[in-house]
């Protein structure tokens, strides 16, 4: 599932709407990347948003 492991961000859904006020369904999804990680001094690989990415949430393992 397109989740983050850190915030918990996830998919969105909503409707496109058209000129003529037509309605069909859609869905946002985060930019979701696997990284490897370190978690309590061990590289874990786990799936995080661009945002907590930036952000420095994440120590990447090397």
């Amino acid at each position: 599932m397109a989740k983050c492991d850190l915030c918990g961000k996830h998919v969105v859904f909503g409707l496109n709407v058209s000129h003529s006020n037509r309605k069909t369904n859609r869905m946002w999804k985060p930019n979701i990347r696997k990284v490897k990680a370190l978690v309590n001094g061990s590289p874990k690989t786990l799936n995080v948003c661009s945002r907590c990415l930036r952000s420095g949430k994440v120590t990447r393992a090397v």
